[in-house]
């Protein structure tokens, strides 16, 4: 057995499985888009038989693709659209319900009776996490609410909570393996991040039973073969991070003050601060970065809902392009004297602002304006957005010294994009030379639970950049921009 290993990829639109031999290069793929459910306004699920069956089928496609067998992959690691909630039947492995989606709001209620009651303080203080509809528990007592005979069967241990990593870890074993890692177990509004547990307060406060939860592990460690009944053969699945910590993992920010941001169908920008778990003054999230050998390493996180999905509108919604890639240079011939912003509230706005009720609003309209001007708009709406985030990670953490981002995900193949947010941080933009970041840093736990990949400090320095981008944009004009995006946000919170 060679050094080739085999990392899921489960995200939010689209499944995508990649191999990756030793030197990090991709070696074969595999992608499938699978279909969004809409059933209500601001509801957004998943048939959870779509992810495993796109999950099945990539992992084939990818091992095709880089004419290997399954007996030829020496481990592989999980990453997964964060949040997004499932409940089976322990028996039987079928779904009660269909998957809940990170972006869906239909809790917001719930939530904000939560914090009228004063909950809310106890519960970021335990997970350092916000009282808000995007995180998984109020999504399982949602579930357990509406679901006839739910809660009574998870009280009794007959079902199984988990999100899209224990799902698919749990079909690849054929069910003999319900777990997480510390970083899916962060997002829950469950697990106590300083004490490492299920924290029986909490369960309580969400009427979550603790039998329907799984077993928390480090990032790298062992959760089980896959069933050669499944897969073909049994094969170690040796690492498992929710996307954006896998991304962190996979741009080597292992050191405190290094930052990521990831654009994809959401944007989340993670700043790590080492062993140190530093409150947010500045409504940012307080997360485990990864978890290593029993120790965790704790990042400010900003969660912006809609990054790519804005230009997915576009295309899907408004047919303003036909191809993502088109909208750059589309960008590049607006009108620079029209200042248009979109606010893509469009399931409520996150960090800093956190209003699950705003909604996507467009300002600065003139009868000039035209799809040039409303592609740029939604463009920038990203740029704007990150820098948002940088501004409160800077006013929450000041142990950094100059800040230089890394940057992964679909977006980031943009020039446009790229520069534009270089100017409106006023600071230098990355881009590295190996664009699969999530997946590779999935990889690399599996690879090095396994041992056959360097360990940090080797990785990091096998890291390499594709392209900076430095800012050029005047200080008066950038300025000027940033003002009337946060007037336009003004405009758009609801309270």
């Amino acid at each position: 057995m060679g050094d080739f290993v085999l990392a899921i990829d489960q995200g939010t639109t689209s499944t995508r499985a990649i191999v990756f031999d030793g030197d990090y290069r991709v070696r074969g793929m595999g992608q499938q888009e699978f279909r969004q459910h809409f059933p209500r306004s601001g509801w957004v699920e998943h048939d959870p038989e779509d992810i495993w069956r796109t999950t099945v089928e990539t992992l084939r496609f990818a091992l095709a693709d880089a004419a290997l067998a399954i007996s030829d992959i020496a481990a592989i690691g999980i990453t997964n659209q964060r949040e997004t909630t499932l409940i089976w039947d322990r028996e039987t492995g079928r779904p009660i319900h269909n998957a809940i989606v990170w972006q869906d709001r239909r809790t917001a209620d719930l939530c904000n009776r939560l914090k009228a009651e004063g909950a809310e303080k106890t519960v970021t203080e335990k997970t350092g996490l916000l009282l808000d509809p995007y995180f998984s528990g109020t999504k399982i007592a949602w579930i357990l609410d509406h679901v006839e005979g739910a809660r009574a069967r998870a009280e009794q241990g007959a079902l199984a909570f988990g999100t899209v990593d224990s799902f698919l870890l749990w079909r690849l074993t054929g069910g003999a393996v319900h777990a997480t890692d510390a970083t899916n177990a962060s997002r829950t509004l469950l697990y106590n991040i300083a004490a490492g547990a299920w924290d029986d307060e909490l369960l309580d406060l969400l009427r979550v039973p603790r039998a329907l939860l799984p077993d928390v592990r480090d990032s790298a460690a062992d959760f089980g073969l896959t069933d050669p009944a499944v897969v073909g053969a049994a094969v170690p699945i040796a690492g498992i991070a929710g996307d954006q910590h896998a991304a962190t993992l996979g741009q080597a920010c292992f050191e405190p003050g290094m930052m990521k941001s990831t654009y994809g169908t959401g944007c989340f920008a993670l700043l790590n601060t080492g062993a140190e778990m530093v409150p947010s003054r500045n409504r940012l999230l307080t997360t485990i970065a990864y978890q290593l050998d029993g120790k965790p390493t704790y990042a400010l996180e900003g969660s912006i809902f809609v990054a790519g999905a804005a230009i997915q509108w576009l295309r899907d919604g408004l047919h303003l392009i036909e191809r993502a890639d088109q909208s750059g240079p589309l960008a590049e011939q607006a009108d620079p004297h029209q200042n248009v912003y979109l606010v893509p509230a469009f399931t409520g706005l996150g960090a800093p602002w956190w209003d699950a009720d705003a909604r996507a609003a467009l300002f600065g309209l003139t009868r000039a304006t035209g799809p040039a001007e409303l592609v740029r708009a939604a463009l920038e709406s990203v740029c704007y957005q990150t820098c948002d985030l940088l501004d409160a990670m800077k006013r929450d953490w000041t142990g950094g010294s100059e800040t230089v981002l890394r940057v992964d995900g679909g977006m980031v193949a943009s020039d446009w994009t790229m520069q534009r947010l270089a100017d409106l941080l006023d600071a230098p933009v990355d881009r590295p030379l190996v664009l699969e970041t999530t997946a590779l840093g999935a990889a690399w736990l599996a690879a090095r639970q396994r041992g056959i990949w360097p360990d940090k400090d080797g990785f990091a320095r096998d890291w390499r950049r594709d392209t900076r981008f430095k800012p050029g944009m005047k200080a008066d004009e950038r300025a000027t921009k940033l003002a009337g995006w946060h007037d336009a946000v003004r405009r758009t919170l609801t309270h």
